[in-house]
C-alpha cells in the first residue's frame, strides 16, 4: 500500500464517529443541477497487481469516478486505477459495464477509463466548471461510493482554494509510484465528508460542474483542482499520456539571507539532465525562465513553478537568467521529455523473482550511469533465483545468460522460454550479474513445470474399521473388569462387511493370540500398527467378545488406501493453486460416495488469480468451463487447454461443505509463460 493511500484511510479511525452525519447538509435541498449530475457518478471496481517477495499479486479495491464525455470516458484517481488488470463500472441506474484503462498519470494521480457496453451508448456526463473562481466558503458536493456503498453526496465548504502539503508531513507521505504529489499540486480543501473508497469522485459546485476530484481526506477533505483535472484527461483520453518535460534541477525557497529578493534557490542538478549539461550549479538563484520572471519566497509557491517547468516544450531551447558570483548570467536550457520516476515492475515465474529495467533515477542513485541489463526487484523464498549459489539478491544487474547479452525483460523472457521449451525437468542457466562493484556469475536451476505427483507409498494392510480403546473406566462401566482392548465403533464405508465378519460393538481383545495390552485413548494406535506388520491378503486371527461371549474370526488383511499426501497432485503456476486427487479419508470426513469425482484444493497463492476469485482450501473443484474435472490429471488437462485458448474468464463450480457455488477467475495471459 502506498503511503498516499495510507493518509487516505486514516479516517477509517474516526468512521464511527463520522457514520451518524455523513450526508447531512446545510441545505434543506440539493441543487436540482447537482442531482441532475449524480447520474454521471460511478463505482469503480479494480483488480490491481502489486509486487513483493519476488511475486506478483492481485488486489481489489474500490473507488470513485465520474463520466466526463458522452461516449463513456470516466476520470478517476490514479491511485485507485493506476495499477488495475481489470476494471468494472457501476452506473447510477446500477448497471455494471466493464472498462479499460486509457491512461493515467501518477504525477497528478488522475486516470481516465472508458466503459465498454456491449452496444455503442450515450452516456449521462457532466462538465468542468472553473475552479480558478472558486472561493473560501463556497458551498461544494463531495459525490462518489464511501467504503464501496452505493452512490452518496456530502455536502460543505471551501475552506482553502490552493491547500500545499504542510512540512510536517514528510515527503514520503505523498509519494505515489515514485512521484511527489506535493510537488505540482495545490488542492481544493473543503470540509465535505469524504471516505475511502470517494477516491476519483467529483467535487460539485452549485451549478452541477465539477471542480474538483477527491483525492484524500484526514480530517480535512482535499480535491485535484478541476481546471488541472480537465487538462491532464484532455491529454490522456487524446494520446494515452501526458507530455512533460523535465530540467534536472533541484530547488527550493528562497533564504532569507539571499542577495536577491526574487528568484528560486537551485540546490542541484543531476547528473546528465538537461539542467546539469545547461550548466547550473548549486547555490545558483533562478531569476527568470523563457522570458517569464521566477518568485519562490516561500514553500506554498513552489507547486506552480514546478507546474511552469514540466510545461515548457522539450527539446525547445530557453533562456535561463540566474544569479552566480554577485552577477546575473544568462544559461541556454533544453528541457527533455520527462523520465519515468520507477519502472514497471514483472514477474518471472520460471525464476522466482520480479525484475525491472533501470530509470535514469536508479542508475544515477547506484552509481550505474548507462548500465544495461536487468534489474531484480524482489526474490521469492525458496525458488529458482534464491535457491542458486550464491543466490540473486535484490538490486542485482543481470546483464548475460548462458553467455548471451539480457539488456530488457522481453529479451530475458524470450531467452528463457527458449531455454525451457520442450523440456521435461529443469534446466541450468549461467548468469552473470553485476552486484555493486563486483561481476558475479551463478548457476540458476530453472523450473520448468511445478511438481505434480508425489508419488505412491508401498500399500500396507489394514483392518477397515474404526476403534476407540476400552480404558479401565469403560471396562468396569460394562462390568468387564478383567478385559482389555479396542471397541469397533464403526465398519468403514465400502468395506465388505459380510467377509469381514466384525460388527459394530465389537470388543477386540486378542490379535494374532497375544492379548492387546492397551489401556488408554492415546493406545487406539497399537491395533492398527500390529496389522501394518503384516502382508495384504494375510489371514489372520481374531479373539472378540460379541454380547458378552468370546469369539474367534479369521479375518484376511486388505490393502490400505492411499493417505491425502500420497495422492497426486497438480499445482497450477498462472492461477496460483494447488490442487489433488479425493483420498479415502476424504470421503469418510465428507461422507462422499466412491463415485463423487473433483479435485480437493489443498493450497491457494495469496494475491493470485485463483484467490482472487475466491478459490478456497477445501473447496472441491466439479468443473471449469463446463469440463468435468474427473482428478488431477484430467484438472492439468483441462488447465492446459484453457492457458492455449487464453480465455478472459475461466468458469469454476466447486463444491463447498453442502453448497455448488460458481466462480469466475478474471485472468490476464500476457508473459504468462515466463
Amino acid at each position: 500500500m502506498d503511503r498516499l493511500t495510507a493518509l487516505f484511510l486514516l479516517p477509517l479511525l474516526c468512521v464511527c464517529l463520522w457514520l451518524p452525519r455523513a450526508g447531512r447538509a446545510d441545505d434543506a435541498n440539493l441543487p436540482r443541477a447537482v442531482v441532475a449530475a449524480q447520474q454521471a457518478v460511478v463505482r469503480i471496481h479494480v483488480v490491481e497487481t502489486d509486487y513483493a517477495g519476488g511475486r506478483e499479486t492481485k488486489h481489489e479495491l474500490f473507488g470513485s469516478g465520474v463520466i466526463i464525455t458522452p461516449d463513456g470516458c470516466v476520470l478517476t484517481n490514479h491511485h485507485v486505477a493506476g495499477k488495475g488488470k481489470y476494471f468494472a463500472c457501476t452506473l447510477a441506474d446500477r448497471d455494471e459495464l466493464p472498462a479499460t484503462l486509457v491512461g493515467t498519470d501518477a504525477l497528478t494521480d488522475l486516470a481516465v477509463l472508458r466503459l465498454t457496453p456491449p452496444k455503442p451508448r450515450t452516456f449521462p456526463w457532466v462538465k468542468f466548471g472553473n475552479s480558478d473562481t472558486i472561493h473560501v466558503g463556497d458551498r461544494v458536493y463531495a459525490m462518489g461510493s464511501p467504503l464501496a456503498f452505493d452512490q452518496s453526496v456530502t455536502s460543505g465548504v471551501v475552506s482553502n482554494t490552493a491547500l500545499t502539503k504542510s512540512e510536517l508531513f514528510p515527503d514520503e507521505m505523498f509519494l505515489l509510484d515514485g512521484e511527489d504529489l506535493g510537488a505540482v499540486l495545490r488542492w481544493i480543501a473543503h470540509d465535505a465528508q469524504i471516505f475511502p473508497g470517494n477516491s476519483g469522485g467529483p467535487l460539485m459546485n452549485r451549478g452541477g460542474k465539477i471542480i474538483g476530484i477527491n483525492e484524500m481526506s484526514f480530517g480535512l477533505s482535499g480535491a485535484i483542482p478541476g481546471n488541472l483535472a480537465q487538462d491532464v484527461a484532455t491529454h490522456l483520453i487524446a494520446t494515452g499520456s501526458v507530455p512533460r518535460s523535465w530540467a534536472g534541477f533541484s530547488v527550493q525557497p528562497l533564504l532569507a539571507s539571499s542577495p536577491q529578493q526574487h528568484g528560486v534557490l537551485i540546490t542541484g542538478a543531476l547528473h546528465g539532465s538537461p539542467a546539469d549539461i545547461a550548466g547550473f550549479h548549486t547555490g545558483d538563484i533562478l531569476l527568470g525562465l523563457d522570458g517569464k520572471p521566477v518568485d519562490v519566497q516561500m514553500s506554498e509557491e513552489l507547486p506552480a513553478f514546478n507546474l511552469y517547468v514540466i510545461g515548457l516544450p522539450t527539446g525547445k531551447p530557453v533562456a535561463a537568467r540566474i544569479w552566480r558570483d554577485g552577477k546575473e548570467q544568462l544559461l541556454t536550457l533544453v528541457p527533455a521529455p520527462r523520465p519515468k520516476a520507477i519502472p514497471a515492475i514483472e514477474e518471472l515465474k520460471a525464476w522466482g523473482c520480479c525484475v525491472s529495467e533501470m530509470t535514469l533515477l536508479q542508475q544515477q542513485e547506484q552509481g550505474r550511469l548507462g548500465a544495461t541489463g536487468v534489474l531484480v526487484s524482489g526474490i521469492r523464498g525458496g525458488g529458482p533465483a534464491d535457491n542458486a549459489k550464491p543466490a540473486l539478491q535484490e538490486d542485482d544487474l543481470i546483464t548475460a545468460v548462458n553467455g548471451k547479452p539480457v539488456k530488457t525483460i522481453a529479451e530475458l523472457a524470450t531467452l528463457t522460454q527458449t531455454l525451457i521449451a520442450g523440456v521435461a525437468g529443469e534446466v541450468n542457466a549461467l548468469v552473470t550479474f553485476h552486484r555493486g562493484d563486483e561481476l558475479l556469475h551463478t548457476v540458476v536451476t530453472l523450473n520448468r513445470t511445478p511438481t505434480e505427483d508425489t508419488g505412491r507409498e508401498i500399500r500396507k494392510a489394514w483392518l477397515p474399521v474404526g476403534v476407540q480403546v476400552l480404558t479401565s473406566d469403560l471396562a468396569k462401566a460394562m462390568k468387564l473388569d478383567e478385559k482389555t482392548g479396542v471397541v469397533v465403533t464403526r465398519i468403514y464405508p465400502h468395506a465388505d462387511a459380510a467377509a469381514l465378519g466384525l460388527r459394530v460393538g465389537d470388543i477386540i481383545t486378542a490379535f494374532e493370540g497375544d492379548a492387546l495390552e492397551v489401556s488408554t485413548p492415546e493406545d487406539v494406535g497399537v491395533l492398527p500398527t500390529l496389522v501394518q506388520h503384516y502382508s495384504v491378503g494375510t489371514d489372520v486371527t481374531l479373539t472378540i467378545l460379541r454380547d458378552g461371549k468370546e469369539q474367534t474370526l479369521h479375518v484376511k488383511l486388505t490393502a490400505a488406501p492411499d493417505p491425502p499426501q500420497a495422492m497426486t497432485r497438480f499445482a497450477d503456476a498462472h492461477f496460483e493453486f494447488q490442487a489433488r486427487d479425493i483420498a479415502f479419508k476424504d470421503r469418510l470426513n465428507h461422507d462422499w460416495e466412491p463415485t463423487q469425482g473433483g479435485v480437493l484444493v489443498d493450497a491457494v497463492g495469496e494475491g493470485g488469480w485463483a484467490a482472487l476469485g475466491r478459490l478456497q482450501q477445501g473447496d472441491l473443484i466439479l468443473s471449469i468451463n463446463g469440463e468435468t474435472v474427473p482428478n488431477a490429471a484430467g484438472l492439468k488437462a483441462i488447465m492446459q487447454r484453457t492457458a492455449d485458448q487464453r480465455a478472459p474468464h475461466v468458469t469454476v463450480l466447486v463444491l463447498r461443505g453442502i453448497r455448488r457455488v460458481f466462480l469466475e477467475w478474471r485472468t490476464e495471459w500476457v508473459h504468462a509463460e515466463k
